[in-house]
């Protein structure tokens, strides 16, 4: 009854063969035909008279020979892929006549296939029918099974005739109804059927010659046994159920619906022919050999059925009205040929038309099973599968219908299915398919998102936490799958993403601007490398400044004075002794810890139980162990220190502890420097100002001592400016005093009426400036108050400056004092006494000199008057030039002296001869006057001096006097 419960198909096209020929068809409608075998692409049949007839794909007789002269031809054998045909004629009066035909070595004479050789089937002298035959591919062993019970097994070299041998294996008292090899390289096993049981035994290798093992207890009808040639089982058909059988025993078996006559296999099917229901056992072919078949059998309908014990399910069937003789595959399609001499062919539909038929019933699972047995490829399958999904979609079977849409997502656009789950309620099938999507490598950042949005929506933290650390490659997009954290509040797990694909910046982004965690934020950033820790302390530098000023500070310190190195977490030496002897597993475990360590974040801590909340995320683990490795060498340039400037905004104090740092670094540029001092003096002048007393005087104090000294780096300009803008007297005084402006110094101070300032000034800077004193007079006498604060001795002691310097004239002194009427004369008094007093005295000694010039004047004018109008009488003895006496010819000068004439040179232009002892001051006065002269036209230079002279008056006098001012002077 388990056949009439399978489903039944019509997977064939059944046709019948129109036969070539009348010869042809007239032989097979004589029902002549007594055995059927084929091969080598040719059927080969066998008649009662001892030919044998070979049919062609055209359905034609293509030859025939006589094989045996007595007896009908009951068995043949066609060995695959040669031309060796083998035929068994039987006539019961003799033995049974076995012969090996080679088809394509005729012989000469005759024209005649070739006679390999011949043999007489031994069963112990029994004239008992033949009822079984088989034989191996090489015919070197062949197994003939009589009706009496009796196994004969011949061995040898048939095809050259070098002899044989014939013994009976196994003999019983019921009939041998089938015999069939099972060869493997090392072992030969015969199976032989009866009609009470079925047995097997070695006939070659391991274990020959030991009795038949009995394999089952039933055996099985003549025709109910073959061979599955695909895979070497055997195949044993009952009443109750179809068998294979293996080497080790009973493999699977199906239910049968009643009696069989006869079964073959064609590719994976299992070819199954029933007698009618009225008709008894003797129907079957070979029991008809027995004399038991009668007329009307002839004309009864059998069932001819095909099965795949696969699939379970019943390929084709239908019902015969003649007998069925043989069941034949040749010409890749299977044929039946019954008793009525008609030939029926079964051509398998296509793949694709089998699918339709499944398709039309919706037997998806079974489409699916017969596209995977006909090795048909993923990508087609997968379109079944779809289809599988569709189908149990409109059904309402939501999580079948997922199942099959997953198998199919290699080639399934996704779209198609996420629409259809987009459903609130089908939300748990939307989530497994896009898994299923990330697993194989399918899932686009949109997917991403909708997953991890699913995620969120039902809170579901296990899964996110198992979706983002899920081992091997990145399923999905990285970017996308932290903003879908972040966005839904999952931020540690976000930071676990960046930080195992290494985006250090994104770590930082979501401690600081998500988690809020700024003290594991810095500690993350100083356990980066230099080059990667830069970008996101600068990016982040004001908010941890203002949340962790101090670590912050250290760190840019270190940073900006090059001493930067990153922190490590040491493991201790007993866990790292635990984590060497764990192998894989121990690896894992450290790759784990080394993550950890990188990131001091609470859901790495496995006790924790992460939510997405609004409150601030409490780290679990620890900084303890955090150490940073004096000997990790980190080669990197530091930058100029001005970057950092702008982060310190609103942080005063950290930014001198920053910069005071900064400068002592030895390796600082100049150019730094400058920037360094002028920044934390203005730093210095801020504290300043925002403090009193005794902290303002002590943040004084400290900018004074950064500016003081000749080589501090930092311009004057921008001293006096930030000293002005902070009212930082002392500061600007000391830029004045480095660059000479003692003049500025104190009008600063009077322009502030700082008497007391300006008296100090005057007193420390007077002597190098006398130019103040005149200032200060002018300062003093400018107000009653300011006369008042500097006091009457003050003012007496700028007057006595005044006057033993020369620096104004006494009508200078008398205008400014009178410019006001602050000063009283009873003050100054004593100053214009003292300067009367002293011109008149200088006045006298002008007078005395003037008298003596006009003498020696006179005196020289007269000496000139008398050389012009009287004789010079000469009364020298000696020549001044050899120092003896004079003798004739000599020579006399004005100037009274005489010379030998020989010890005078003559000048070489013919000019008079000068007297030598007086030529040397003579010369003096002539290069004065050429002096004079040139200076004449040289108004430069009188300007210059007028510009530079203390006494203009005096200047002029003494320009006049030299003679530039062109007068004629008298040679």
């Amino acid at each position: 009854m388990a056949l009439l419960l399978w489903k039944a198909f019509d997977f064939f096209e059944v046709s019948q063969v129109k036969l070539g020929d009348d010869e042809t068809r007239s032989f097979f409608e004589n029902n002549e035909i007594s055995s059927v075998c084929s091969g080598s692409d040719s059927l080969f049949l066998g008649s009662d008279n001892g030919y044998v007839r070979i049919i062609g794909p055209s359905w034609k007789v293509v030859r025939s020979f006589q094989a045996h002269e007595t007896g009908r031809i009951t068995h043949m054998r066609q060995v695959e892929g040669t031309s060796l045909l083998v035929t068994i004629s039987e006539d019961l009066s003799n033995e049974p006549i076995l012969k090996v035909w080679a088809l394509d070595k005729p012989v000469k004479k005759t024209g005649l296939p070739t006679c390999l050789s011949t043999l007489n089937i031994n069963n112990g002298r029994k004239q008992f029918p033949i009822s079984a035959f088989t034989a191996l591919d090489d015919l070197s062993q062949l197994a003939v099974g009589f009706a009496n019970g009796a196994v004969t097994v011949i061995r040898g070299d048939l095809i050259h005739d070098r002899g044989t041998k014939q013994r009976i294996v196994y003999e019983s008292e019921e009939p041998i109804t089938g015999v069939e090899f099972v060869a493997d390289p090392k072992l030969v096993t015969l199976f032989v059927a009866t009609t009470s049981k079925l047995l097997k035994l070695v006939i070659s290798g391991k274990g020959q010659g030991q009795p038949p093992r009995t394999i089952e207890g039933s055996g099985c009808a003549a025709g109910c046994m073959t061979v599955n040639d695909k895979t070497g089982d055997i195949i044993v058909v009952r009443e109750d159920a179809v068998y294979y059988y293996t080497l080790d025993g009973r493999g699977l078996c199906f239910a049968n619906d009643g009696p069989t006559s006869l079964v073959s296999t064609y590719q994976d099917y299992v070819a199954l022919v029933s007698p009618p229901p009225s008709s008894g056992r003797g129907s079957d072919g070979i029991r008809g050999r027995f004399g038991g078949t009668n007329t009307e059998a002839l004309f009864s309908a059998a069932r001819f059925t095909m099965v795949d014990p696969t699939l379970q399910i019943v390929a084709h069937s239908e019902s015969l009205i003649s007998e069925v003789q043989a069941v034949i595959h040749i010409w890749g399609d299977l044929f039946v040929l019954t008793r009525d001499g008609k030939v029926n062919r079964y051509h398998e539909k296509s793949l694709q038309q089998r699918l339709e038929l499944l398709y039309q019933r919706n037997l998806f699972p079974l489409s699916i099973n017969l596209a995977q047995k006909s090795g048909m490829d993923l990508q087609q399958q997968n379109v079944i599968y779809r289809k599988y999904g569709d189908h149990l979609y409109q059904k309402g079977d939501y999580d079948s219908a997922m199942a099959q849409y997953i198998k199919a997502i290699d080639n399934t656009e996704p779209s198609q299915v996420i629409r259809k789950f987009l459903d609130t309620q089908r939300i748990h099938n939307l989530i497994e398919y896009l898994e299923e999507l990330h697993e194989h490598h399918k899932a686009t950042s949109d997917h991403t998102t909708l997953l991890l949005n699913c995620y969120a929506k039902l809170k579901d933290v296990d899964k996110l936490e198992k979706f983002i650390k899920s081992e091997g490659d990145l399923k999905f997009d990285l970017d996308t799958a932290i903003t879908m954290c972040r966005q839904g509040g999952y931020f540690e797990q976000a930071a676990y993403l960046a930080t195992k694909h290494g985006e250090n910046e994104l770590v930082v982004d979501i401690l600081i601007e998500d988690s809020k965690n700024y003290a594991e934020a810095l500690d993350f950033i100083w356990h980066l490398d230099a080059e990667t820790a830069y970008p996101c302390l600068m990016k982040y530098a004001r908010v941890l400044l203002e949340n962790c000023p101090s670590d912050t500070t250290r760190m840019f310190i270190d940073y900006y004075t090059g001493n930067y190195r990153p922190k490590v977490h040491k493991v201790p030496a007993a866990e790292t002794q635990t984590l060497s002897s764990g192998g894989l597993a121990a690896g894992a475990a450290i790759a784990v810890q080394n993550l950890t360590s990188l990131l001091p974040l609470p859901y790495m801590n496995t006790s924790a139980v992460p939510t997405p909340t609004g409150q601030e995320s409490q780290a679990t683990v620890s900084d303890a162990n955090a150490v940073v490795e004096p000997d990790t060498e980190q080669k990197y340039t530091p930058p100029p220190p001005r970057t950092a400037f702008s982060s310190f905004i609103d942080h005063s104090d950290e930014f001198i502890v920053f910069l005071e740092a900064c400068l002592e670094d030895d390796s600082l540029k100049e150019s730094d420097k400058t920037d360094i001092y002028t920044t934390l003096f203005e730093m210095y002048l801020h504290k300043a100002s925002e403090r009193k007393g005794m902290q303002k005087e002590e943040w004084e104090s400290k900018a004074k001592k950064l500016i003081e000294g000749r080589e501090v780096p930092i311009e004057n300009s921008n001293v006096l400016l930030l000293s002005h803008l902070s009212d930082f007297r002392d500061g600007t005084t000391l830029v004045k005093e480095q660059s000479g402006l003692l003049f500025d110094i104190f009008r600063s101070y009077t322009s502030a009426k700082d008497t007391r300032g300006a008296i100090k000034a005057l007193r420390k800077y007077g002597p190098e400036e006398p130019q103040l004193y005149p200032a200060a007079l002018a300062y003093f006498t400018s107000d009653a108050r300011i006369l008042e604060e500097a006091g009457p001795d003050e003012l007496e002691t700028v007057l006595q400056k005044i006057d033993e310097g020369g620096l104004m004239a006494p009508l200078q002194v008398i205008q400014t004092l009178g410019s006001n009427a602050v000063a009283t004369m009873g003050m100054i008094k004593p100053y214009l006494l003292e300067t009367i007093s002293r011109e008149r005295r200088e006045i006298a000694t002008n007078r005395r000199q003037i008298g003596s010039f006009r003498k020696e004047t006179e005196a020289k004018r007269a000496e000139m008057a008398e050389l012009g109008a009287r004789p010079a009488v000469f009364q020298a003895q000696r020549c001044p030039g050899c120092g003896g006496l004079l003798e004739l010819p000599a020579v006399h000068f004005l100037c009274k002296h005489s010379f030998h004439q020989r010890c005078l040179k003559q000048n070489e232009d013919g000019t008079e001869v000068e007297c030598p002892v007086c030529a040397v001051n003579n010369a003096a006065v002539r290069a004065m006057k050429r002096s004079q002269d040139e200076r004449a036209d040289r108004h430069d230079l009188f300007r210059d001096a007028l510009e530079k002279g203390d006494e203009r008056f005096k200047t002029v006098a003494q320009w006049f006097g030299q003679g530039v001012m062109g007068t004629g002077i008298i040679e």
